[in-house]
């Protein structure tokens, strides 16, 4: 038994690597649609045997000459000699000398197929089908000059191959599918489906067209754009009266809708269009280059798919500015991945790599002017921020406005926004009497802190000898740095806080978000992220909770056993890999959830792996939490829309989305303490997954997620209606 195991564990990449080819061929890695181009291409036995011969050649050689592993797995070395041996297979009749050649032509075309990705790789272009097509123009040239190598006439006694298959009953059925009445542009469309598989059927072709419509909505829509758009314009040019060829149809036309419309770009109205305009270019190409490749007998096979397609993607690819179409940035095998994984990053994470400035005082202050103000924010200077202390009444004073020291916020710390070095100080300027101005010395005592190359914050009218730093000294997040005054410009204390791309007092400001904070404006507080406050908004602060912060505190090495009955065991252990992201990898289910934390905010990125593994569910329960306690406020984020377990909203979205997006998959999660232990409190973190239809709201599951001891306890969800409880445990392995 042990044997026989590891023996399924060597071959199992095998299998995977054989299965990946069939679906590449339509940019897919999705297992069923493999299997159903699989058994499609036995429809020609001959061609089936030598093709899946072929790709295991490909796979055997890859592996035993140290490529790539993950290319090898994905099928990148052997889709293009599964087509040689597909195409062979249908051509020529079995020999030795048949064999021979095909271990030869196979081992040139992984040759070719490292060659061309090495050569296109460096510029991000796929070598699509070229090594197929010139180890194919290859075999056809020298084949003449081979006596033991000669062509087949089986296609032409094609159904003596499907009665030795399924006998009469197996003849029957196609003889009905191939007779059965349909416009001829529907039978064109399947034929052209099953040319790709060096076939001529229409049942060959449904069967494509329905593994492609379970695999995805738009590259069944954009086949169906691909071929319209041939169809006709052939019709208006009349360049193939009698019809164009199937083959020219499916290898280049449909193949070059998909490629630009929807896989190499992220779908949209945009690459839509380019999906119609690339077909008209590649008929051009497959025209000329027909005349070319005619003078020695060769067909042009897919060579106009595959330069238009890189010609395409260069294009769009020099386009830096107002890009209409993008390019995918990470390749996740299906166009609807693709776009909701792009749309929900872009949302999600673009502010990223931005850095976490934060409100550079202790407390509740109110913002009394903002961005372009009306009072001193205009021209160069207007996006700025000026933040005054107010009372229940909103005065900004005790009793009498009589002194600066009368004002809430006068003496009150100044903190640094984020970490950095102090590049200029000027302190030497007297505090004003209120109600008069300084503007001689307009700034009044400021400092100014560069966080980055070309990032400096500024804040000014603060207290004369009040500052703790001086020029050259590196300062913390939160250190204080002054104290607040009446400097300058200011009839009364308040504090001016503005960001800049230059390091002098008196440079002109730059908009720049807070990373977050929380604000209270006309009875509603909530948290805001990356955004600018407006004026008169109540605006502070949130504190860490000691507890939340160490329960989330996952560095490289920490080991979690989580167990819930009924559910395979999860072994979990946190990593970074060299991009610096660090990840949990569950050891039981191979699965992995990115993400990343702050002082304030924990959240995953992405998930990989099995859906119905229990870091899954932990994924979905902590896709966001906020840190803090006090006060206890909502979470919101979205997750990307390919998580829906709604197959009827996700397929209709699907086929509109890129146009139009109309569902959206909520979260929200909120803390609260349970037992308000200082040391050891117990904290239940309620969270939420939302699926918007239109108008139409559903909660689709819900979680709890248990702190105590300052470390994640528990964690329960909802699995086929019914409660799971996971246990969580800190163990080394």
């Amino acid at each position: 038994m042990t044997l026989i195991i590891k023996l399924l564990h060597k071959i199992s990449p095998v299998y995977k690597a054989l299965l990946n080819s069939y679906s590449l061929l339509f940019f897919s890695n999705n297992k069923l649609f493999a299997w159903l181009l699989l058994v499609v291409s036995f429809f020609n036995p001959y061609a089936g045997l030598t093709g899946a011969i072929a790709a295991l050649m490909a796979i055997v050689i890859a592996w035993f000459t140290g490529l790539n592993q993950v290319s090898t797995l994905e099928g990148i070395y052997s889709y293009n000699a599964l087509i040689i041996g597909m195409g062979m297979g249908a051509v020529y009749n079995f020999s030795m000398a048949f064999w021979l050649l095909l271990l030869v032509i196979v081992v040139f075309s992984v040759i070719l197929s490292l060659l061309f990705q090495s050569m296109l790789g460096k510029y991000g272009m796929p070598f699509l089908t070229i090594p197929f097509v010139l180890c194919f123009w290859l075999i056809l040239l020298v084949t003449k000059d081979f006596a033991a190598i000669d062509f087949t006439f089986r296609n032409i006694y094609w159904l003596n191959d499907a009665y030795a298959i399924g006998d009469h009953n197996l003849v029957r059925f196609i003889m009905f599918m191939e007779n059965i009445k349909m416009p001829e542009l529907v039978s064109t469309f399947f034929r052209a489906l099953s040319s790709l598989y060096f076939q001529n059927n229409i049942l060959a072709g449904m069967i494509i067209a329905f593994g492609i419509l379970i695999h995805s909505r738009i590259i069944f829509s954009l086949i169906i754009v691909g071929f319209l758009t041939a169809y006709g314009f052939n019709n208006i040019v009349m360049a193939h009266p009698d019809g164009i060829n199937y083959y020219l149809i499916g290898g280049n036309f449909i193949l070059v809708s998909v490629a630009v419309g929807g896989f190499f770009t992220v779908p949209s109205r945009h690459s839509y269009i380019w999906a119609i305009v690339s077909v008209p270019i590649t008929f051009l190409i497959v025209m000329g280059l027909g005349k070319v490749t005619g003078l020695w007998n060769l067909p042009v096979y897919s060579m106009p798919f595959s330069i238009t397609v890189l010609c395409l993607l260069y294009f769009f690819s020099l386009k830096t500015q107002n890009r209409k179409v993008v390019l995918t940035p990470l390749q996740l095998y299906t166009p609807e991945k693709n776009l909701y994984n792009y749309l929900n990053s872009t949302e999600r994470l673009m502010n990223v790599n931005k850095v976490r400035l934060q409100l550079p005082f202790i407390g509740k202050w109110m913002l009394s002017q903002g961005y372009d103000g009306h009072i001193t924010h205009k021209g160069e200077w207007s996006k700025a921020l000026d933040f005054i202390i107010v009372d229940n009444e909103l005065k900004t004073y005790d009793q009498f406005a009589i002194s600066p020291d009368n004002f809430y916020c006068y003496g009150k710390p100044v903190l640094a926004p984020a970490d950095g070095f102090v590049q200029q100080v000027e302190d030497y300027i007297e505090d004003n009497e209120v109600g008069k101005i300084n503007q001689k010395q307009n700034w009044g005592n400021s400092i100014v802190i560069k966080h980055a190359e070309g990032l400096y914050t500024k804040m000014s009218h603060l207290r004369k000898n009040s500052f703790k730093v001086k020029a050259g000294d590196y300062v913390r997040q939160g250190d204080m740095v002054a104290a607040c005054g009446n400097s300058g410009r200011s009839p009364e204390p308040h504090l001016h806080f503005q960001v800049q791309l230059t390091p002098y007092i008196g440079s002109k400001t730059f908009a720049y978000p807070l990373a977050l904070y929380v604000s209270e404006s006309n009875g509603v507080t909530g948290i805001k992220e990356f955004t600018i406050p407006a004026e008169t908004d109540i605006v502070y602060n949130s504190s860490p909770n000691a507890a939340l912060n160490q329960a989330f505190e996952f560095l490289p090495g920490f080991n979690l056993l989580v167990k819930a009955e009924g559910m395979s065991d999860g072994k979990w252990e946190v990593f970074t890999n060299a991009f610096n992201e660090a990840y949990i990898y569950c050891h039981s289910s191979k699965s992995i959830a990115y993400f990343k934390k702050n002082e304030s905010v924990f959240y995953f990125t992405a998930f990989e792996g099995d859906k119905n593994a229990l870091l899954y569910y932990f994924y979905l329960a902590a896709y966001k939490i906020y840190l803090a306690t006090e006060p206890a406020l909502l979470a919101h984020d979205q997750f990307p829309l390919q998580l829906s377990n709604n197959h009827l909203t996700k397929w209709l979205q699907d086929l509109a989305s890129p146009f139009v997006i109309f569902s959206r998959l909520y979260y929200e999660s909120i803390n609260s303490v349970v037992i308000n232990d200082f040391l050891n409190p117990v904290i239940d973190i309620t969270s939420k997954q939302t699926l918007q239809f239109m108008t139409i709201k559903k909660i689709t599951n819900q979680f709890v997620l248990t702190i105590k001891d300052n470390r994640i306890s528990s964690f329960t969800f909802l699995k086929n209606k019914k409660i799971i409880t996971a246990l969580c445990t800190p163990k080394d392995y």
